[in-house]
């Protein structure tokens, strides 16, 4: 219903020329089925807690602390559990994960890194965990094998190919004399005729076409007025509702079904149609050891890219720079903005096609590259406020996560799964529209409140982060599931 908004308000202010209004005719056609979708979800939206921060807090205070009924009857996320790590897991054991790809690579996406965080924390609790996965690149080596860290199957074959037929094999024989206790499935790495029928399979969904949906509309509404609707994407857009349609026949074979967004949990039971027992909503976690304040380290790396000690305000982004992540919005926004602020500062973080674009803006954007892994606290340390411009609502961004562990406030797109889950107070940052009107809007907001007030935000905005985002929180959200999926003894929340 949004995006439908926004284009009436478009047609009020725009001259007739602009592309928002000379709209292909499948995009058209998805303007009038996106409302109908989304008014299966809107009625439950105005009382619902998941969208609330306040009342997820009051929640988390009493009536979850005190939850002693079936976890598989909550809707919102398991991260409002007390869960802790200092008491040993209710019992041990064997999980087969099934991940198209493992992140041996130096630039991991966040799927492969999600999979490696939950798993390898997994088994250091002393669960067996065993990775069925694709081949490794030729250029990497196949990481070592750990005591306490998952065991790796990698597939034969081309690199990064991934075969579920081949997987399913493996894990087969992995299993004939020891069987599994849970089968995780990172998105659709299992094929639904393989999950028909498995009662311990439990799916995590990265990211849902219903979602995708509402993404293509946004990148399209975001085209300049001289640019173009290619044929593909065009294309892509009107099969975007048989993808959605497909989707709703084949989820049903998941016996369990992990959201990673409150957002998506809704989209599952009222549009999806999945039986809300079936569905557990698990926010992603990210290291919370690597991610924490450290002014003197964000100095350093100040210095290091020559930033002037002048700077009234630094702001950052990272990620892939391409279109669909909104770098195009950023781009002409920050252009404006940089005018009429000369002494604020962007650094750029990532590689993609909008890089050498970045570079054209001069003094004000400090264009990184990619950052290795090792060096993104340091980043994140280095910035007033992080920028998250995504135009894509599925999934949910590591990087606002990363950034909230590190003590800094955001600025992000005001999309369900974003709002709904992680910027859930207006303490923690700023939220926009999907255009360059709104972001810049936010973005002169963050300038005038100025560096300290966005270190004040910065400090509530890590201290809902450990509480709800740290690795440890979703490992154990997923251990108690698992245990949930092996025996329904372990389901009750006094067990």
């Amino acid at each position: 219903m949004a995006a439908l908004t926004s284009l009436q308000r478009s047609r009020k202010r725009r001259c007739p020329s602009h592309p928002m209004l000379s709209v292909s005719p499948a995009l058209l056609s998805l303007l009038f089925i996106v409302p109908i979708l989304y008014l299966l979800l809107i009625h439950r939206s105005s009382c619902s807690p998941l969208f609330s921060h306040r009342t997820a807090v009051g929640r988390s205070s009493s009536s979850v602390s005190g939850f002693a009924g079936d976890l598989r009857d909550i809707e919102f996320s398991w991260n409002h559990l007390p869960f802790t790590s200092s008491q040993p897991p209710l019992a041990k054991l064997k999980i087969a994960v099934f991940s198209r790809k493992w992140p041996v690579a130096t630039a991991p996406g966040g799927m492969e890194r999600h999979a490696h965080t939950l798993h390898t924390a997994l088994a250091a609790r002393g669960h067996r965990v065993h990775v069925f996965t694709s081949p490794p690149p030729h250029t990497e080596a196949a990481p070592s094998p750990t005591a306490d860290g998952p065991q790796l199957h990698f597939l034969d074959g081309t690199p990064g190919q991934w075969r579920c037929d081949e997987a399913w094999k493996l894990y087969e024989a992995e299993g004939e004399n020891d069987p599994f206790d849970v089968i995780h499935s990172e998105s659709v790495a299992v094929f639904h005729r393989y999950a028909r029928g498995v009662p311990n399979l439990v799916v995590t969904w990265h990211g849902i076409s219903l979602e995708a949906l509402h993404s293509g509309i946004y990148q399209d509404l975001a085209r300049g007025e001289d640019e173009p609707m290619s044929p593909a994407f065009n294309q892509s857009l009107s099969e975007s509702v048989r993808r959605v349609l497909s989707e709703v026949r084949f989820f049903r074979s998941y016996a369990h079904q992990v959201a990673i967004s409150d957002s998506t949990g809704e989209m599952l039971r009222d549009v999806y149609q999945i039986p809300g027992r079936r569905v557990h909503v698990i926010l992603n976690g990210v290291d919370e050891a690597q991610f924490t304040p450290d002014a003197q380290l964000g100095r350093e790396f100040r210095e290091e890219i020559d930033l002037p000690k002048s700077a009234d305000l630094v702001l950052g982004v990272s990620g892939r720079l391409v279109k669909d992540k909104g770098h195009a919005l950023l781009y002409e926004a920050f252009s404006k903005l940089a005018l009429r602020h000369p002494n604020v500062y962007l650094l750029v973080a990532g590689k993609g096609p909008w890089e050498s674009r970045y570079m054209d803006l001069g003094r004000n954007a400090k264009v990184l590259g990619a950052v290795s892994p090792g060096k993104l606290r340091a980043f994140y340390n280095a910035l007033d406020v992080f920028v998250d411009p995504t135009l894509r609502p599925q999934g949910l961004d590591l990087t606002l996560m990363e950034a909230m562990q590190c003590g800094k406030p955001v600025v992000a797109t005001r999309f369900p799964s974003i709002k709904g889950s992680v910027v859930v107070d207006d303490e923690f940052g700023h939220m926009f529209a999907p255009n360059v009107e709104s972001l810049l809007e936010s973005l002169e907001a963050v300038v005038k409140d100025g560096a300290r007030r966005a270190a004040e935000r910065g400090r509530a905005c890590r201290e809902y982060a450990k509480s709800m985002f740290a690795a440890t929180k979703m490992a154990l959200a997923y251990e108690r599931l698992f245990l949930c999926v092996k025996n329904e003894s372990f389901c009750g929340r006094k067990s």
